[in-house]
């Protein structure tokens, strides 16, 4: 009798119960998204323990409010997030396929496949997938190109208006700023209650003059922005109890307050400050009509920053030559507050072109709902600027499972499991399709891959309303390739960490802690 070395609060999970298992939170992480993807897609409700609720069917929104305690599911959710952060959308895909490779994979090792061999075939069959993907791929050229208003379309859930604000931000941001890196026009969308739609040149800051006194609209402004809080230099409670120390806080106070009124004489007209106003220069700028806003968040203030030409100072600046200050500044056109939005806007700004795009919503959380849409076709749109259109509505991925199927009859050995792994894998979105507009999915796998065979191209689908075969390119419903991209190797990449877990061991409490510890 082989000796228990384990402590009885421990756990260990056997080969096929782990693969089992994983298999199977796989699964359940898919499913909840399923019903969500595609124009027929549901919304799905999410209600906290205090009552509040969220209602979405964006894959990334709804796998973030989950609670999810098995470490396959919180890889999956993970690798969604990823999703979201490198091309802004496709994570409802990426997390459908994902979930189905695991179980197709599963599946295959427990009829007796090595895993080492459908994990080999699953890699060489995304490897040949993206080079099918990029044959089918077709590039577009210029923001006047009809098919990025379709695809802001598509990735709008059909929204039009959305759709259309969202093309005037692209074509004012201008095609070179959007294929920068690390712009995204995804960020320049804010959706708001009761506001109105509208799209401009000029960023948004979510604060308001920290006086009321202050005046709500600046033209011509001239702006400062403070890195710092603005307030004098403290002085230690123990020196303002002598004399000479008391001297000296008062001195550095006038010293201030005159500072202060030397940005006013030089002709500078907003101040942002990343922290907080103290009161004597709230008074001092609200008697000189100067616009101040305060705690402005990092991220807005390099915005501000990048569009107007100011650059970020500390509050020692206030001691410089006005010639000195005057150098860090930057313009804007106009500079006003909207008291509904209760935000202020600058308009014009005379550094880098930044486009805005508000959307206007009724109520708080339709909102919430909107700004999530109108981010995802933003996303959307830039990454078929950069990478070009495939055929959307599942044609595409109907199409590359016949290549699979294909290719796998040609491989020798068992890496042909692995193949074919990952072709049911790609079909699962369709199916999902199929199934949420109210058509048996096998009925219109069947119909649209002899047609595609028939005709010899990737772009047929189906109508899901009528369910008549129809040409995705012709129609309108494309996707950007980069997501389809992206969703393959991610959801590759999970699957295979998921099915190369060979055991499951629960280890033992603070050990992550402690490792970290002893490498320090």
């Amino acid at each position: 009798m082989g000796e228990n070395f384990l402590s009885s609060n421990q756990q260990v999970d056997d080969k096929f119960q782990t693969l089992l298992n994983n298999a199977n939170a796989a699964r359940a992480i898919s499913r909840v998204v399923e019903g969500t993807i595609g124009p027929k897609g549901l919304d799905i409700m999410m209600v906290d323990r205090f009552g509040d609720v969220v209602i979405s069917n964006d894959g990334v929104t709804i796998l973030k409010f989950m609670e999810v305690s098995h470490p396959a599911a919180r890889m999956i959710i993970n690798t969604a997030r990823a999703q979201q952060s490198e091309v802004g959308d496709g994570t409802t895909t990426t997390t459908i396929i994902a979930g189905s490779l695991v179980a197709e994979g599963c599946s295959c090792v427990l009829k007796g496949v090595p895993v080492t061999k459908v994990i080999e075939g699953i890699n060489y069959g995304i490897d040949k997938t993206l080079e099918l993907i990029q044959s089918q791929t077709i590039k577009i050229e210029d923001l006047d190109d009809k098919l990025l208003f379709n695809v802001a379309k598509v990735a709008g859930r059909g929204q039009e208006d959305i759709a259309k604000l969202v093309l005037k931000g692209a074509k004012l941001a201008g095609i070179e700023k959007l294929k920068e890196r690390d712009y995204k026009l995804a960020d320049t969308v804010l959706a708001c209650e009761l506001a109105e739609h509208q799209v401009f040149r000029g960023v948004v800051i979510n604060r308001e003059p920290v006086n009321e006194e202050m005046p709500d609209k600046i033209e011509n402004a001239r702006i400062l922005v403070i890195d710092d809080a603005l307030q004098p230099v403290d002085a230690e409670h123990e020196v303002l109890k002598t004399e000479a120390g008391f001297s000296y806080y008062l001195k550095a106070r006038e010293d201030y307050e005159r500072n202060l009124n030397k940005i006013c004489d030089a002709g500078i007209n907003v101040i942002v400050v990343e922290s907080s106003v103290d009161d004597i220069a709230e008074q001092v700028f609200a008697e000189r009509e100067v616009l101040v806003l305060s705690r402005v968040s990092s991220r807005e203030i390099d915005r501000l920053c990048r569009h107007t030409g100011a650059k970020k100072v500390k509050r020692t600046i206030l001691k410089k030559d006005i010639q000195v200050i005057d150098s860090y500044t930057g313009t804007a056109c106009l500079v006003k507050v909207d008291d509904k939005l209760k935000k202020t806007c600058f308009y014009g700004g005379g550094g880098e072109n930044q486009a805005t795009i508000i959307i206007g919503a009724s109520t708080e959380e339709v909102a919430e709902e909107k700004e999530r849409i109108a981010k995802d076709a933003a996303a959307s749109l830039q990454a078929a600027l950069k990478g070009g259109v495939v055929p959307g509505g599942g044609a595409l991925e109907v199409w590359l499972a016949t290549q699979l199927e294909e290719l796998a009859r040609n491989l020798d050995g068992m890496i042909s499991f692995g193949v074919l792994c990952l072709k049911e894998a790609l079909l699962k979105p369709f199916y999902c399709l199929a199934t949420n507009a109210g058509f048996n999915p096998l009925e219109k796998l069947g119909d649209v891959g002899f047609a595609q065979r028939q005709k010899k191209v990737s772009s047929i689908t189906f109508d899901s309303d009528s369910g008549h075969l129809i040409d995705a390119l012709k129609s309108g419903i494309v996707d950007p390739a980069p997501v389809k991209i992206h969703a393959v190797k991610a959801a590759g990449e999970v699957a295979v960490a998921i099915l190369r877990i060979n055991t499951l061991i629960k280890m033992k409490d603070d050990a992550l802690n402690q490792d970290a510890f002893e490498k320090s």
